[in-house]
């Protein structure tokens, strides 16, 4: 954890929520987020934002999206855009998540734009960022993840409050979680590259996601520069999301 800064716990609830199930688990999140030092966002299906957005106000969980369009406004079937997104009461969205660069083509540019869009709109851009198996065991981890941070980032990102998230593409529903060992180091190159690009990058919040549970959570927060975490299935049950963001705050020694 980095010192001094306030962790973030994002819950990416990914294509899963009817509106009653949706509401049920954002009113539990919020009954038990009360008293917890960590910064607390749910992203539900772009269906039940404005639904959870109302429910949670006034309290100390937050909204976000889970992608966006890099336009305004325009001939997008199918889209969202950044000011649509804060219109129903967004405050966050995730943006260049694996699985919409591997499902859906997304280029670091094409990202970049996006993140671009949610700042425009007065959003708060989660970047995600992270390698393949098969470029992890050629060695090429810290180089394919400098490289999409590179392409990913929009000017300013590290003085407007822009989040990364590494979620390393193999551990991602799976079960699996690297080393340790691991997740310092490749948080530590992030940290490293954000501090060469940006004056302001040693306070840009970085997270860790891809199988992060109650029962790995406080190891895994406990690493140098890991500020929190974009939790995936376990975001899912209340109870499981809010121990994870409790092992956030003991992890940050408050």
């Amino acid at each position: 954890m980095t010192p001094g800064v306030r962790p973030l716990i994002a819950g990416n609830w990914k294509m899963h929520g009817l509106r009653a199930d949706g509401l049920a688990l954002a009113r539990a999140v919020a009954e038990g987020a009360r008293g917890l030092d960590a910064e607390l966002v749910v992203c539900p299906p772009a269906t039940l934002i404005a639904a959870v957005a109302e429910a949670l106000a006034g309290t100390p969980v937050a909204v976000g999206g889970q992608d966006c369009h890099a336009r305004e406004k325009g001939p997008h079937t199918g889209d969202i855009s950044a000011p649509m997104l804060a219109d129903a009461g967004a405050r966050y969205v995730i943006v260049g998540h694996s699985e919409r660069r591997a499902g859906h083509g997304e280029t670091d540019a094409m990202v970049r734009a996006k993140a671009a869009a949610a700042f425009a709109a007065g959003l708060v851009p989660i970047v995600c960022v992270g390698e393949s198996e098969a470029e992890r065991l050629a060695g090429q981890a810290e180089a394919v993840v400098t490289r999409q941070l590179a392409g990913s980032l929009p000017e300013g990102f590290a003085a407007r409050g822009g989040v990364v998230a590494y979620e390393p593409v193999w551990a991602i529903g799976t079960g699996r979680t690297p080393t340790e060992a691991d997740i310092a180091a490749m948080h530590g190159a992030i940290r490293a590259h954000l501090a060469r690009t940006a004056p302001e990058g040693a306070g840009v919040r970085l997270l860790y996601g891809g199988s992060v549970k109650p029962g790995n959570a406080r190891a895994i927060l406990a690493q140098p520069d890991v500020d929190g975490a974009l939790v995936g299935g376990a975001s899912l049950v209340a109870a499981d999301f809010l121990a994870i963001a409790a092992a956030a705050g003991v992890s940050a020694g408050r």
